[in-house]
């Protein structure tokens, strides 16, 4: 048996013991259990219980599911018919739910563990709990779950339970899941006062001056490699009519993704219409005049190319574009910056004829290349093909795909790339580049999008050599993806220790006396004059405090001026990451090597000068 066929029969397996711990536990008439599938790291169960699950309640479900596999029982699997189900499952609303939603002709199976619990369950599990003796399990947390996931439907407990085949693997596992919390963006981000969220905007972030820094000199990055590629970058509205998303095909694909701003309903007058106490009955969003926030750029990007004749001499035509974004997401769905409601993207959509394809997807991998690079990021690529939703013609798709299936296995070889079939968008397949983290966590950032759809539906054309009419491709992509969820990737891979040129202040300043501060203030000046950004503290405190709070922002460099400096001209340097002082550093030489810290974008800190 492979490893992740064991894993998933072992998790799913404790699953069962768990329900059946909770049960005996609570008392059977106070349980109502749904579902309980193995997850990466273990398994969980949802119930609906008399109480909630407390810290407290933890050891003793943990030490009530060792006594159930003590116990030796054997795991016995039946098949029965749907009123047999209905009628063990009596009482058991979920259960009698999922029963009554299963398709006429579905298998119904269901689980013995002894003789007193059974569950409704396609398995596979193992055949007796004495296989389970040796399980390393811990329950993780309790949380609250809709069923279904319908914020509508009742609200369950659902226990998380990590297991793992040995105690090495789950310690090695709670380790490295301490260090995941440690890295955790939402904590760094609050620490480093970067950003926050309230109420008052779900899902959207609000950058502070620390965040902004960085989201700016990411923005500026992209931009200066864009323009040395040929890009232009262009702007649009950030609403429109949903006339426009009906012609992309959003309204029909994307539509409950998308803030929409109803349109009066016709024959009412539009003041009227807002002062009435039925106001509401007065908008809809089958009006003409209805309007959507624009979760994508792509439909605009086509508005600005169509606006006038282009010959085959111009393309390709490359429009960069960071406008804005919104896209609705379920409230339990959102997690800090990796899923917002608001976003930027380092968005592109280039118009090629079918021959530029090919040299075109090259560079745009190549500037992925040098992108993540510049991070210490590897990736790996992914091509994902036609879903079933998908719009235009089978041979338009086979074109595109073959068209990314040959640049992939030239760059990377064939068969050195995962091929997610019916993963593609509905207008064209694409390629996704999953970079790793210093945690060995995958995180897709990087797409490249065929589509020869949207330039049909949008009508676009080009003038080809010989004086015919011919549809450009379209080329959608982005290195970054969403910015805010760069950021959150970006900010626990380097567990908010930030290269020099990204960090929020680069140099930090600490007169050791007052009478410190005039040269403290020169060396100030002369280091924004170079374009390096500074804090400086000139409080008459005490100076170890000074570089105990710029140590916990995680300053590259803290500067330590005192009369022995000022005599010389000469700077102290704290290094991040160090503990030592790296002492008659001329100010130039030191102004120097920041400079070119920024200039090369240097992932290192260098602490010899």
């Amino acid at each position: 048996m492979e490893r992740e066929e064991y894993l998933s029969l072992y998790r799913h397996s404790l699953a069962h013991i768990m329900a059946k711990a909770v049960i005996e536990i609570f008392g059977k008439d106070n349980v109502q259990y749904a579902i309980g599938p193995q997850i990466d790291d273990g398994c969980y169960y949802d119930f609906t219980l008399p109480r909630p699950v407390a810290e407290d309640d933890y050891k003793v479900i943990e030490d009530k599911m060792r006594e159930i596999i003590k116990r030796r029982e054997d795991w016995t699997r039946k098949e029965i018919t749907r009123d047999e189900a209905l009628g063990l499952f009596a009482g058991q609303k979920f259960k009698t739910e999922l029963i009554n939603d299963l398709p006429d002709d579905e298998i119904i199976s269901i689980y013995y563990t002894g003789d007193d619990f059974v569950d409704l369950c396609r398995g596979p599990h193992v055949s007796n709990s004495q296989e389970l003796m040796g399980a390393a399990f811990q329950i993780k947390n309790v949380s609250g779950a809709y069923w279904r996931g319908d914020e509508k439907r009742d609200q369950l407990q659902r226990i998380y339970l990590f297991a793992f085949p040995s105690k090495d693997e789950l310690k090695e596992h709670l380790k490295w899941l301490k260090e995941a919390q440690e890295r955790d963006h939402k904590k760094i981000g609050v620490q480093l006062d970067m950003f926050m969220f309230r109420d008052t905007a779900p899902g959207m972030a609000y950058w502070l001056p620390r965040g902004w820094t960085v989201y700016s000199e990411l923005l500026k990055y992209s931009r200066e490699l864009q323009a040395k590629h040929d890009y232009n970058e262009i702007s649009a509205p950030l609403i429109n009519n949903k006339k426009l998303w009906l012609v992309s095909g959003h309204w029909a694909h994307y539509v409950n993704n998308m803030f929409i701003v109803p349109g009066v309903t016709k024959g009412t007058d539009a003041d009227d219409a807002i002062s009435s106490d039925e106001s509401a009955k007065n908008y809809s969003i089958e009006a003409e005049d209805t309007m959507a926030a624009k979760p994508m750029n792509c439909p605009n990007a086509m508005i600005e190319y169509k606006r006038t004749m282009h010959s085959y001499k111009e393309l390709p035509i490359r429009y960069s574009e960071y406008d804005v974004l919104h896209r609705k997401e379920k409230s339990g769905q959102m997690n800090g910056l990796f899923r917002v409601q608001e976003f930027r993207q380092d968005d592109d959509h280039t118009f090629v004829t079918k021959e530029q394809i090919k040299d075109e997807i090259k560079d745009v991998i190549a500037i992925a290349d040098e992108i993540y690079k510049t991070f210490g990021l590897t990736y790996r690529a992914e091509f994902s093909t036609r879903p079933e939703d998908f719009m235009g013609d089978i041979e338009s798709w086979n074109q595109a795909e073959a068209s990314l299936k040959e640049i992939l296995d030239e760059k990377y070889g064939e068969g050195q790339y995962e091929v997610n079939e019916g993963d593609g968008a509905f207008y064209g397949p694409k390629i996704d580049l999953q970079i790793k983290d210093a945690l060995g966590r995958e995180w897709q950032c990087g797409t490249v999008q065929l589509d020869f759809q949207l330039p049909h539906n949008f009508e676009l054309t080009y003038i080809d050599k010989d004086g015919s009419q011919k549809m450009p491709i379209v080329i959608h992509r982005a290195i970054f993806g969403s910015l805010e969820r760069f950021i959150g990737i970006i900010t626990e891979h380097f567990k908010g220790a930030y290269p020099f040129w990204l960090n929020p202040f680069q140099v930090a300043i600490v007169p050791i006396r007052e009478e410190h501060n005039e040269y403290a203030k020169k060396v100030e000046l002369a280091l924004k004059a170079a374009g390096i950004r500074v804090e400086a503290d000139y409080n008459d405190i005490n100076m170890r405090d000074k570089i105990k709070r710029f140590k916990n922002m995680k300053d590259p460099y803290i500067l330590v001026l005192g009369g022995e400096e000022a005599a010389s001209e000469e700077v102290s340097v704290n290094v991040r990451g160090s503990n030592q002082q790296v002492r008659n550093v001329p100010l130039s030489k030191f102004i120097e090597t920041c400079k070119k810290l920024n200039a090369d974008r240097t992932l290192d800190l260098p602490s010899e000068f």
